[in-house]
């Protein structure tokens, strides 16, 4: 089954005064990689959160955007800083005293955020940490579900083009022969020319011979057609394929080089290029498989 590594996941889990809302949207990568943001109290749950997702996420890049909503939260507590309070009262008793101002302080005064703030602690809420991890399956297997979604067409669109490749090796199968008879005429054409008419017809042979060992490409083209063989049978495989395909692909790339160099037709050269234009284009799909 081919799963691509793009997708988008959302869930939003509430229990009593506690929300919890979890969005991840993943894209290629050659590895894993999850990062997560959250609220700095939850850090102590993140090796958790990650063990959770390597579940289900084998390969690509994930984002994960966690917030929670709710009284029940967080513990709080207000934490005032005494000394600097001190500190701050005795000068403006200093002050008053000094330039004789009879207003007097109110509590107005000293509610300020250079003294008073309000803290969160970093203390373990189980609450917390059992929606937490139920929202990240859920939205897990949203992001999953639209991963195989996008699998399955990826999959059409490369079987498409196996099957031109396909066809284009075929062709190339009836070129070969031809290749060597057209070289054999044109020799015995150029000799004539140039001999007036004494061939010699042994030359001739071992002139064509040499040729066609040179441009032999049936060896390559069994091999091309042993991996769009592989390929396919890779495409229905229970298990990712992802790096499998990429590989198969840059061997495929190297045959069609191959009898690129090797076959000099024009009609080989002109399927060659058809065949290249197919493998980036299969490339560029590969890239997104897990």
């Amino acid at each position: 089954m081919i799963v691509s590594m793009t997708g988008f996941g959302r869930s939003k889990k509430s229990i009593d005064q506690l929300t919890v809302s979890v969005e991840m949207k993943a894209v290629n990568h050659r590895f894993s990689e999850y990062q997560i943001k959250m609220p700095r109290q939850l850090l102590y749950l993140e090796d958790r959160m990650k063990k959770k997702l390597g579940e289900y996420i084998y390969r690509g890049r994930v984002e994960v955007f966690v917030t929670v909503e709710g009284d029940r939260a967080f513990n709080r507590e207000v934490h005032v800083d005494w000394s600097l309070l001190d500190d701050y009262y005795q000068n403006i008793t200093k002050i008053k005293a000094k330039y004789k101002i009879d207003q007097s302080m109110t509590i107005q005064d000293v509610l300020r955020d250079e003294f008073i703030s309000i803290e969160e602690k970093e203390t373990e809420n189980e609450e917390i940490e059992m929606v937490l991890l139920s929202a990240i399956e859920e939205a897990c297997l949203k992001l999953q579900q639209m991963r195989k979604l996008e699998g399955a067409e990826l999959e059409k669109d490369l079987i498409d083009h196996l099957n031109h490749l396909s066809v284009r090796v075929g062709k190339l199968k009836e070129f070969a022969p031809q290749v060597v008879q057209q070289y054999k005429e044109r020799l015995k054409k150029r000799m004539n020319l140039y001999l007036d008419g004494q061939l010699d017809e042994t030359r001739i042979l071992t002139e064509v011979a040499i040729f066609a060992d040179k441009a032999d490409i049936n060896e390559e083209l069994t091999r091309l057609l042993s991996h769009i063989n592989q390929f396919a049978n890779t495409l229905q495989e229970n298990e990712r394929v992802g790096r499998k395909l990429d590989f198969l692909i840059q061997e495929m790339n190297r045959e069609v080089n191959t009898i690129g160099a090797k076959a000099n037709d024009s009609s080989i050269a002109a399927e060659v290029v058809e065949m290249k234009s197919s493998l980036e284009k299969m490339k560029e799909q590969v890239q997104n498989i897990e």
